[in-house]
C-alpha cells in the first residue's frame, strides 16, 4: 500500500482530535466532579442514576409525611395531656365535694371551677393544627365541640399518611368521639359528667358528688388509654423517620458511586492525556519533514 502525504495528514488529524477529545472529557469531569455529562457517556450508569433519583424523590415524600405525622401526633399528645390534667383537677374537686363538712358556699365555689374546667376541656377538644381541628375526624374544618351543648360535630374518620413503600400508612388523628366518650346519640358523656358534677355541687348533694367520682375515674382511664395509643404511634414514627434517614444516606452513597468522578484517577488521566496531546502536537509539527522538495534543492 502506498502511503501518501494526504494519508499522513488525515491520520494525524484523526489522532489529534481523539487525543483532544479525551483531554476535554477529563477536564470536564474535573471541573464538574461528575463522570457522566450526557447519556451516551454511560447508558447503564445513567439508567441506574435515574432509578436512584426516583427512589430518593419518593423517600423525600415519605420523610415529609412522617415529619407532618410526628407533628400532628405531638400536638395530639399535648392536648391529651392537658385534658388529663383537667380531669385530675376535676377528681380532686369531686373528692373534696364529697366531704360532708363543706359549706354550701364552698360547694358553690367548686361548682364554678368545674364550669371553667369544662369550658377549658371544650377548648382542648377544639385544638387546631395547621388550621385543621385534630379531634374532628375527617371534618377537619368543622369545630367539633361548642359550649352551647354537649354534642359532637365531627365524625370517626381516621386520617392516614403514607410513610413507606407498599402502602405503609399510619393514622395520625384520634376522633373526638373516642376521646370525649361520645355515645350513639352524638352526646359526649365526659361533658355530661361535668354538668352532672356541677349540678351536684350546686345543690350541695355530697352523696351525688361522691357517686360521680367513679365516672371521673372512667373518663381519666379512657384519656390515658387514648394517650398510650398516640404514644405508641409516635414511637413508630420515630423508627420510621430513622429508617427513612438511613435510606436517604444509602441512596446518596449509591448515587455518588454512579455519578461522581474519582478525582484522583481523573487528575492522573488528565496528566497522561496532556502528555499524549503535547506529543501529538510535536509529532504533527514534524510531518512531511523532510519532503521530496528538500532533496531536490
Amino acid at each position: 500500500m502506498r502511503v501518501t502525504d494526504g494519508m499522513l495528514v488525515t491520520n494525524f488529524l484523526n489522532n489529534y482530535h481523539n487525543n483532544l477529545e479525551k483531554l476535554q472529557k477529563n477536564q470536564n469531569m474535573l471541573s464538574t466532579g461528575k463522570k457522566i455529562s450526557r447519556p451516551s457517556d454511560d447508558p447503564v450508569a445513567v439508567a441506574t442514576s435515574l432509578r436512584i433519583r426516583t427512589d430518593m424523590a419518593r423517600n423525600d415524600a415519605y420523610t415529609k409525611n412522617a415529619d407532618y405525622a410526628k407533628s400532628w401526633l405531638d400536638i395530639t399528645d399535648s392536648a391529651l395531656n392537658q385534658l388529663g390534667d383537667l380531669l385530675q383537677r376535676t377528681r380532686e374537686l369531686a373528692v373534696q365535694g364529697a366531704n360532708g363538712t363543706l359549706t354550701q358556699a364552698d360547694m358553690q365555689k367548686m361548682a364554678n371551677e368545674i364550669e371553667q374546667l369544662k369550658a377549658q376541656m371544650i377548648q382542648v377538644g377544639n385544638t387546631q393544627y395547621n388550621g385543621r381541628y385534630i379531634f374532628a375526624g375527617f371534618k377537619t374544618t368543622t369545630q367539633p365541640f361548642s359550649e352551647d351543648n354537649n354534642s359532637y360535630n365531627g365524625d370517626n374518620g381516621l386520617i392516614e399518611f403514607e410513610v413507606g413503600a407498599g402502602g405503609n400508612k399510619i393514622a395520625v388523628n384520634v376522633p373526638g368521639d373516642k376521646v370525649f366518650d361520645v355515645d350513639l346519640t352524638g352526646t359526649s358523656q365526659l361533658l355530661v359528667m361535668m354538668d352532672n358534677l356541677k349540678s351536684a355541687l350546686d345543690s350541695g348533694d355530697h352523696q351525688a358528688v361522691s357517686n360521680l367520682i367513679v365516672d371521673v375515674d372512667k373518663q381519666m382511664e379512657n384519656v390515658l388509654a387514648v394517650r398510650a395509643e398516640v404514644g405508641a404511634k409516635s414511637n413508630r414514627i420515630d423508627l420510621i423517620q430513622n429508617r427513612l434517614q438511613d435510606d436517604n444516606y444509602n441512596f446518596t452513597a449509591l448515587l455518588s458511586k454512579s455519578e461522581d468522578a474519582d478525582l484522583a484517577q481523573v487528575i492522573t488521566n488528565l496528566k497522561m492525556d496532556e502528555n499524549v496531546y503535547r506529543a501529538s502536537l510535536a509529532a504533527g509539527a514534524r510531518i512531511m519533514q523532510p519532503s521530496l522538495i528538500d532533496f531536490l534543492r
